[in-house]
């Protein structure tokens, strides 16, 4: 488009830039959620809850099968490197 098309979208420059960051933010937060790490970190918390009799066995069941898929997905995605880091 050269100069000409970039002079005419000027205008939208505030608009492209949220957009960028909008998904940049994005894509964080999904990195985070599927991070096998955390997820990991999560089901250990769960059965700690289920251990100290703060949640039934249904709730568990229910919450682990949640966690459960997360972690599947994210070998799916090959999310994270599964140890806590990014890189």
């Amino acid at each position: 488009m050269g100069l000409i098309g970039e002079v005419l979208l000027l205008p939208f420059a505030p608009v492209r830039g949220s957009l960028w960051a909008v998904r940049q933010v994005l894509a964080e937060a999904e990195r985070q959620y599927y991070d096998p790490a955390a997820v990991r970190a999560e089901l250990a918390r769960l059965e700690q809850l289920l251990e100290a009799g703060e949640i039934s066995e249904e709730e568990f069941d229910r919450q682990e099968d949640v966690l459960l898929d997360r972690l599947e997905e994210s070998a799916r995605r090959g999310a994270g490197t599964g140890n806590g880091t990014t890189g």
